[in-house]
């Protein structure tokens, strides 16, 4: 099977990339099932990479009902070690306007029905989470969209992404409540694939489109699905050159990541002691620490 080093989730809005060469398309199978379409390789500029849209390219996936574990596996299965995952946000604040880009560094959990690990089954990992996305990849992907100086689109390095339960909006009350926090935009779908990335030893970066103001600003309309899909498109068309740009500046110059090491002291369990079954299904995580 082919691998790639480049992994890419698209969100709501990013079904496929565009300048995507030599495409390929790859059913996976994992231990977690399928993921939620088939992955597409191809090369951007010459660089391999794997394409997944989150949603399955017709978008017939909730946000709860994504294979989360199946989606981060199969990146791990074709080699992937750095993955740029685009999000479309709301803006919990006033300068994070429609259109921005926003490089998170912190999440807030705010999700309920989402299995967010590989482990169980016999065997016990605590991934040290205080950063949950890549700081080396992150800056990277913010260059890329500094460099390009994209039209009514303004950068925001760090901030918070508040990752809620879905698929209706929020109220008032909670779109008030998150910006209380200190929170920067809320999504439905980061903060499980950061920590799945993690376990998996991929470097996570999320590249955050904001589309709208969530509920809470005074001048605005409560959120629309119309609203929405307007931004998606146009946000979708810069995602495409932000990503080609991280690609080549990734090609070029990978940088180090402590994600890649972060099994190393995590796994508590004894692997002499974890059944064969279940090192077998986490084969490809456990393999250099066994």
């Amino acid at each position: 099977m082919t691998e790639a080093r480049i992994g890419i989730i698209g969100g709501s809005g990013l079904y496929k990339m565009d300048a995507l060469k030599d495409v390929e398309e790859v059913k996976v199978d994992t231990p977690f099932g399928s993921p939620s379409d088939a992955v597409i390789l191809g090369t951007l500029d010459g660089t391999q990479v794997a394409f997944l849209a989150r949603h399955g390219r017709n978008h017939t996936l909730l946000p709860s009902e994504l294979p989360f574990r199946a989606n981060i596996y199969a990146m791990k299965q074709l080699g992937v070690e750095y993955l740029i995952s685009a999000s479309a946000v709301g803006s919990l604040k006033e300068e994070a306007k429609p259109l921005d880009m926003v490089v998170p560094d912190q999440f807030i959990d705010r999700t309920k029905n989402r299995v967010s690990t590989f482990f169980g089954e016999g065997i016990v990992a605590h991934i040290a989470f205080g950063d949950p996305v890549c700081h080396n990849l992150a800056g990277v992907l913010a260059d890329a969209i500094a460099c390009l100086n994209l039209p009514d689109v303004t950068l925001h390095r760090g901030g918070t992404y508040v990752c809620m339960e879905g698929p209706a909006f929020s109220t008032k009350a909670e779109s008030n409540l998150y910006r209380s926090w200190g929170a920067t935009v809320i999504g439905m779908t980061n903060l499980p694939e950061a920590k799945l990335a993690r376990e998996a030893e991929i470097a996570y970066a999320t590249l955050a489109l904001v589309t709208d103001y969530d509920c809470w600003h005074p001048d605005h309309d409560s959120v629309t699905v119309e609203m929405v899909v307007n931004n998606l498109q146009r946000n979708a068309v810069n995602a495409q050159k932000v990503i080609q740009e991280t690609v080549r500046r990734l090609s070029d110059n990978p940088p180090p990541s402590v994600a890649h090491s972060a099994l190393k002291y995590a796994i508590l369990t004894p692997l002499d002691k974890v059944s064969t079954a279940t090192k077998e299904k986490l084969g490809l995580l456990l393999k250099k620490y066994i």
